[in-house]
């Protein structure tokens, strides 16, 4: 991986962005990340947070934050608030949705029986397509065999899976947060970053970011991803100097530099 500092393409337009451990720090989002997603929008750059968290939360990010839209729910859903109205696009259609729900319902049940300590994320009432356990959010920190064990109950059930850096998410269909991206750009910009992405950067922390590592040719990661380069394949191409908040504020002021 390359230092923040090396990075020089001046053509960024897009950024999208992790959130957890991304623009927060120690679960809160601090002043100088916020801060600094306005000085990107004010700047002309288009944030676009990528997310495993709910619906409920979009809602509220999409209308509220200075950002261009958000994907969320690991790629079930875009939100975009524009000229005072809410566009929503979802991966799935509400039968699909309903259907899905009772099966991830049974998979809730088997999971707290077979995996003490484990809870239902604090989050899970506003979220439409995925279930989200928690091992270390709200609950004592799981150890990896029993985030393996969450993780093998929702393969089981031919679900997919991904694992943040707080939550294991599991859901069914066939969609993801690159998928919605690019759903994303070409709905809303007219742009496929599936032929084209050199304008576009995403930054992130974890190892659920590496397909996203690996698509970008613009691929970011702040400090903390240090902990988990054993356990990626494709690496960010580079990293800020700072974990969380403080990193992603290191990245978006080389990007406002080089603006």
């Amino acid at each position: 991986m390359k230092q923040l500092k090396d990075f020089s393409n001046s053509k960024i337009q897009f950024v999208f962005t992790d959130i957890d451990d991304t623009l927060t720090l120690h679960g809160k989002l601090p002043e100088n990340s916020y801060n600094a997603i306005w000085q990107l929008s004010r700047a002309g750059f288009m944030v676009i947070p990528v997310t495993g968290r709910p619906a409920g939360w979009c809602e509220m990010i999409a209308r509220f934050w200075p950002v261009a839209g958000i994907i969320g729910e690991n790629g079930g859903l875009y939100y975009r608030y524009t000229n005072k109205k809410m566009k929503r696009s979802y991966a799935v259609s509400q039968t699909h949705i309903l259907k899905n729900r009772k099966k991830l319902d049974k998979i809730s049940k088997e999971i707290l029986k077979k995996v003490r300590g484990s809870a239902i994320a604090s989050d899970q009432f506003c979220r439409i397509f995925d279930l989200a356990i928690d091992f270390c959010e709200d609950v004592k920190p799981l150890s990896k065999k029993k985030v393996d064990q969450i993780v093998e109950i929702f393969t089981k059930h031919k679900a997919s899976v991904k694992v943040s850096s707080i939550h294991v998410n599991g859901w069914f269909g066939k969609y993801d947060k690159l998928k919605m991206c690019g759903l994303f750009m070409k709905k809303e910009f007219g742009i496929d970053i599936f032929k084209d992405n050199t304008s576009c950067v995403f930054i992130g922390d974890s190892p659920n970011d590496e397909p996203m590592f690996r698509f970008f040719e613009n691929s970011f990661a702040v400090q903390n991803i240090t902990n988990f380069l054993d356990q990626i394949q494709y690496p960010p191409q580079f990293v800020t100097p700072s974990a969380g908040a403080d990193g992603f504020t290191e990245f978006a002021d080389q990007l406002l530099t080089l603006r």
